[in-house]
């Protein structure tokens, strides 16, 4: 059965449902879900004088924040770099975002994106060569660091702050510390890749010009295309709940950002990137590159 969205969160719907166990029939009571409904993220920019109309992806999300969810996808995806270049945002009524910009685009970039689900972000990755990060980054290594004490007591804090998911258990966060430990902004979505584009979307469109001194976290797995998201957007330091995969690590220790995986139940794993984890020690084991 269908019920209306509740009117205070766009981002949750009720259901009836019957519950059961092993003894069969429990009850009949209202369930909440997270929302999972198609966004289109469209470019409109100038060539040669005549106004281009370009979709760039299609993504499942969560609906809510999704004039930062456009802008961060194009941001961490390389499209768009910097703010000043967009001109106008709008909702179109037929579930899209229009983002204009005062710039050319290089729309052979964009074949790659049309797709995105919520559960593996970008999909059918035209090649190899698309997968790199296309300017050039550099990671202060001496920023930001971070003890051991605070690290470990990560997911807890985010996890008090996940207003969807405590109605839905649905729902995956991402969330900004700065060098002080605050955390800055947290965003929820169903797809992980959904919600770190939220999270710099909304930074971008506040005005923040520099991520150097930022760590992200991500509640599910340091899957490749979220540590190139976040390195992609000068952030230095990601922590996550879940597992890296290999590609992920590679790329961590290419560009001397930390990456923290398994962070959960008073530990984690250290994959690269030693020195911004305070009471760290770096024990050069076999494989760690120079992290």
């Amino acid at each position: 059965m269908h019920r209306d969205r509740i009117e205070d969160s766009p981002g949750v719907r009720e259901f009836g449902v019957s519950r059961y166990s092993s003894a069969g029939l429990t009850a009949k009571e209202i369930d909440q879900l997270a929302v999972e409904e198609p966004l289109e993220i469209v470019l409109r920019f100038r060539r040669r004088g005549l106004l281009v109309r370009k979709p760039v992806s299609v993504t499942m999300r969560t609906p809510g924040q999704d004039l930062e969810l456009a802008v961060g996808f194009l941001f961490t995806e390389g499209i768009l770099h910097q703010k000043g270049t967009i001109e106008n945002l709008e909702h179109a009524p037929d579930s899209s975002v229009i983002v204009t910009v005062n710039t050319d685009v290089d729309v052979k970039r964009l074949e790659r994106h049309f797709y995105t689900s919520s559960s593996c972000g970008v999909c059918g990755k035209t090649s190899l060569q698309a997968l790199q990060i296309n300017r050039e980054i550099r990671l202060d290594p001496s920023r930001p660091t971070h003890p051991l004490g605070f690290l470990v007591r990560i997911p807890g804090i985010v996890r008090e702050k996940q207003s969807i998911f405590d109605r839905t258990g649905g729902l995956h966060a991402a969330a900004l510390f700065d060098r002080n430990q605050n955390a800055i902004r947290i965003c929820e979505d169903i797809g992980r890749h959904n919600a770190v584009d939220k999270l710099i979307g909304a930074e971008l469109l506040d005005g923040r010009t520099d991520f150097g001194d930022l760590m992200l976290f991500v509640s599910g797995r340091a899957g490749f295309e979220l540590v190139q998201k976040s390195i992609s957007a000068g952030i230095p330091f990601m922590a996550a709940v879940g597992a890296p995969s290999s590609l992920s690590v590679e790329l961590a220790r290419e560009y001397g950002s930390t990456l923290i995986g398994f962070l959960r139940e008073n530990r984690f794993n250290l994959y690269s990137g030693f020195s911004r984890v305070r009471d760290a020690v770096d024990a050069s084991l076999p494989g760690t590159g120079s992290g």
